[in-house]
C-alpha cells in the first residue's frame, strides 16, 4: 500500500461523450457537459489516485461549482489534489478544465478509504 501525502496530484483526460450531457441525464434540457458527468471525473481523478495507491474508496461529499458550459466532443482535463488526511477521511480540491485551460468546474471532494469486502457485507 502506497504513502498518501497531502500536494499529491492526479490528473485524467476525457473526452466528453453525447451520453454525458444534461439531456441525456436528466439534468437538464441542453446538449452541454452536465453537473453529474463533472462530477463524476473529479471523482474519477480522486479515486484513481487512491487505486493506484492500493486504496480503494467511497466518495462522501461533493462540494462543487459548474462554472462553464462545453459541448460533446471536447477533451477535458480532471484534477485532484489530496489536500487533507484524516485518518481514512480525505479531502481534495478538485477541478476540471478544458484544454485551453478554462475552468469548467471546481471545488472540494471527500472520500473515505474502505476495505471492499467489509464495506459491501455492511451494505448487505
Amino acid at each position: 500500500m502506497g504513502q498518501l501525502k497531502v500536494g499529491m496530484k492526479y490528473i485524467v483526460k476525457h473526452t466528453v461523450r453525447e451520453d454525458e450531457t444534461a439531456f441525456n441525464y436528466d439534468s437538464g434540457a441542453m446538449h452541454v457537459y452536465s453537473t453529474p458527468a463533472l462530477i463524476a471525473r473529479m471523482e474519477c481523478a480522486a479515486h484513481t489516485m487512491l487505486m493506484n495507491e492500493g486504496m480503494d474508496s467511497v466518495g462522501t461529499m461533493v462540494n462543487i461549482e459548474h462554472k462553464k458550459a462545453c459541448k460533446p466532443g471536447t477533451v477535458v482535463i480532471a484534477e485532484a489534489i489530496l489536500t487533507e488526511i484524516d485518518g481514512k477521511r480525505l479531502t481534495f480540491d478538485v477541478k476540471v478544465t478544458d484544454q485551453e485551460g478554462n475552468i469548467l468546474g471546481e471545488g472540494t471532494h471527500g472520500r473515505y478509504i474502505i476495505d471492499p469486502e467489509r464495506f459491501m457485507q455492511k451494505v448487505g
